[in-house]
């Protein structure tokens, strides 16, 4: 099904750029042969360090996949990649402030981050999820009053487990930390009885812990993160690029590969992730 939606779209996919008329992060990235792509070191598996010192990721796959597509948008040969490391905290400053063309890691778009800068089309359907020791004595949020939950502040996995805390009536204290590997550390370390971070990403850096099978995801599904990529507000041009590239991508077999190197476990996409594709396989 995924298959033929997508392969009806591909004779409606956008017009690339041209190199006539260019301006903001695309007559800069035209004119230097380089861009600039921000990625996170502890987002497995979408943005991730790998143990070779590679960036690598399912995100991070399909930035490469953006980039040869705006060599052949730009008419440039070659664009060299400069990769720039950004922390949960300094994402999205670092796009607003130009320090990188655009991030691709594990980002939710929000309309209070689209005050400051501007995303592509979605790229993945996540939702909030939490990690405990596979022996606790609790199995849902709903059974941990009294608890600690660690979350990374000021995320929308913070604002996910304060909403469903207040609304199911929870008396739970919630205690934020920098980074998943440290959310997942006072897990282990017992500091903190769960960790609340995106689904995956709690799978990723379970798989880094000390012992993998001492932790267990809940059944708990606290909100819904749509991924995209994060680039300049109001740079249109670079946007429409950028969605250019992902529409190939979501119209051809790429998208294809690229999910099933990084989520073959899972098996298909969701039926949220898959009407991503299908939809943002955007006709002309």
């Amino acid at each position: 099904m995924l298959r033929t939606c997508l392969a009806l779209c591909a004779a409606l996919a956008l017009n690339p750029a041209t190199a006539q008329g260019l301006d903001g992060r695309l007559k800069k990235i035209a004119d230097t042969k380089t861009i600039t792509i921000a990625h996170r070191t502890d987002a497995a598996p979408f943005s991730f360090v790998d143990a070779d010192k590679n960036v690598t990721g399912f995100s991070v796959d399909l930035c490469r996949r953006v980039v040869a597509s705006l060599e052949k948008q730009l008419k440039v040969d070659k664009l060299a990649v400069k990769w720039v490391p950004v922390t949960t905290q300094t994402r999205f400053d670092a796009v607003a402030k130009g320090q990188a063309d655009l991030e691709c890691g594990a980002s939710t778009v929000t309309l209070s981050r689209l005050k400051t800068v501007d995303f592509s089309s979605f790229i993945f359907i996540e939702t909030t999820g939490l990690m405990a020791k596979a022996v606790a004595d609790f199995k849902s949020l709903a059974d941990m009053g009294g608890k600690k939950i660690a979350v990374i502040g000021g995320t929308t996995n913070e604002r996910a487990v304060r909403a469903q805390l207040e609304r199911r009536k929870v008396n739970a204290t919630v205690v934020t930390v920098k980074s998943n590997e440290e959310g997942i550390a006072a897990v282990e370390a017992g500091t903190a009885d769960a960790f609340a971070s995106d689904a995956l990403l709690l799978i990723g850096g379970a798989v880094r812990a000390k012992d993998p099978k001492a932790l267990a995801l809940l059944n708990d599904r606290l909100s819904y993160e749509p991924y995209g990529l994060v680039l300049p507000r109001g740079d249109y041009n670079f946007r429409l690029a950028v969605n250019t590239a992902l529409s190939q991508i979501y119209s051809s077999e790429q998208i294809d590969d690229v999910f099933s190197r990084w989520f073959s476990a899972f098996g298909k996409p969701t039926p949220l992730t898959e009407a991503v594709y299908i939809l943002g396989a955007i006709p002309e």
